[in-house]
């Protein structure tokens, strides 16, 4: 089992910037690739990003490629999301997830609860 823990969302204007973290607890978080996600208006996880176990691979959906990147700190078991040039498209519930496979594309199989971005046009 892996307990993830995200944090720093928040409301920003358009054209702000955000850095989200995840706080990853359990097994051995170097085993384990990372992944964004984030809801949509049907109420389903998009994935946005995503990082290899090893941190020499990332993943990015289109929409958010040039502005999102992705990074990892093995040493405090942390994802971090930065996100630069935020948009109203933007706003919604992001989620920080748990692959056991390894690469950045693979299924993700843990979750955790979910932080708020708002950006206000």
């Amino acid at each position: 089992q892996v307990q993830l823990v995200e944090s720093g969302g928040g409301v920003v204007p358009t054209g702000g910037a955000l850095r989200l973290s995840c706080v990853a607890s359990g097994r051995t978080f170097t085993t384990y690739a990372m992944g964004w996600f984030r809801r949509t208006p049907e109420n389903e996880r998009e994935f946005v990003a995503g990082i290899s176990a090893d941190g020499r691979s990332t993943k990015y959906t289109k929409a958010v490629r040039g502005r999102f990147t992705v990074s990892r700190d093995n040493d405090k078991s942390t994802v971090f999301l930065q996100m630069d040039n935020l948009q109203p498209a933007d706003t919604t519930v992001y989620y920080c997830a748990a692959s056991p496979y390894g690469t950045a594309g693979g299924r993700y199989e843990y979750w955790g609860q979910g932080t708020q971005v708002t950006v206000s046009s």
